[in-house]
C-alpha cells in the first residue's frame, strides 16, 4: 500500500492532486491517509511521529512524506528503506528517526524526474511518482537513485514536547511511553500529571498523561480538552519529573 503523511491539510486541491499522481503511476495499490494536518513545517515533530506510527504498517508498505518547508532548494530527495518498508521524500529530517531506529536501511538520492517538476510542488511531481512506481512493482530503487548517505541529526531519542494535538484536544508527545516508568509524572506550566491506564481511571474534567494506542505519551482531560485546558499547542515543552530511559529533551 501507498500511506501518504503530509502537512498539506485537507482544504484546497494538494491532497487530491498527489493522489491523482499516484493513480497515474500506480493505479492498483491502495492508498492511505496517514495525516495530512501535521503542524506545518515541522520537520522534527513529524519525524517522531511517522517513526512511532510508521510501525501500524506491514513491511512492503510505501510512505510518501512530505513536510517539506525547503521545497525547490538545494536539499535532495531520498529513497530510505528500513527495515521493509520504504519512504520517498526530502532528506531535511524527516525520516531521521526512522533511520535511527532501524535495524537496516539503505539510502538512495533520486535523480529520477518526470518530464513536470515544479519548483514548488514535488510532493506531486517528484515523491508521488517515485513512491507509486516502487510500491506498483515497476520500478527498483536502483533504478530511481543513487546511493546517499543519511547524516542524522543529533536529536534525543525522544522528544518532551507536543507533536501533535487531535480534534478530541488531546496532545501528543514525541516520547514513547516505554522510555518512562508508571510514577513519572509530567509538568506543563505549574500543572503535574501522573499516569493513567485510561480516560475512566480519573474523574471527568481531570487531566492525566497515558500511553496512546500508538505508543506515545499522550496528555489528556476525561471528558475535556487538554490542549485548552493547559494551553498546549505543538512546540510547548513538557517536563519530566521522575525516572526515564534514554535521552529525553525539549528541542
Amino acid at each position: 500500500m501507498l500511506v501518504l503523511y503530509t502537512d498539506f491539510g485537507w482544504q484546497g486541491p494538494y491532497v487530491g492532486l498527489l493522489k491523482a499522481a499516484l493513480y497515474r503511476y500506480a493505479p492498483t495499490v491502495p492508498v492511505i491517509d496517514l495525516f495530512h494536518d501535521l503542524p506545518p513545517f515541522d520537520v522534527q515533530a513529524a519525524a517522531y511521529l511517522l517513526a512511532q506510527y510508521a510501525l501500524e504498517f506491514p513491511t512492503g508498505t510505501v510512505f510518501v512524506g512530505v513536510v517539506d518547508p525547503g521545497v525547490g532548494s538545494a536539499r535532495p530527495g531520498i529513497i530510505l528503506e528500513a527495515d521493509g518498508r520504504t519512504y520517498v521524500g526530502p532528506d531535511n529530517g524527516l525520516f531521521d528517526r526512522v533511520a535511527a531506529r532501524a535495524l537496516e536501511i539503505r539510502c538512495r538520492r533520486i535523480i529520477w524526474r518526470s518530464t513536470r517538476l515544479s519548483a514548488t510542488f514535488h510532493g506531486r511531481d517528484l515523491f508521488g511518482p517515485v513512491a507509486a512506481m516502487l510500491a506498483q512493482g515497476t520500478a527498483h530503487p536502483d533504478e530511481l537513485g543513487d546511493p546517499h548517505e543519511l547524516r542524522l541529526k543529533e536529536w534525543p531519542d525522544e522528544l518532551a514536547r507536543i507533536v501533535y494535538v487531535d480534534r478530541y484536544g488531546n496532545a501528543m508527545t514525541g516520547i514513547r511511553a516505554a522510555a518512562l516508568e508508571a510514577e513519572t509524572r509530567l509538568q506543563i506550566g505549574h500543572h503535574q500529571l501522573v499516569r493513567a491506564r485510561t480516560y475512566d481511571d480519573v474523574p471527568p474534567g481531570e487531566g492525566f498523561w497515558y500511553e496512546n494506542s500508538s505508543g506515545l505519551v499522550e496528555i489528556a482531560v476525561n471528558q475535556g480538552m487538554a490542549a485548552l485546558h493547559y494551553s498546549l499547542s505543538p512546540g510547548v515543552p513538557v517536563t519530566l519529573l521522575g525516572p526515564a530511559r534514554g535521552i529525553i529533551r525539549p528541542r
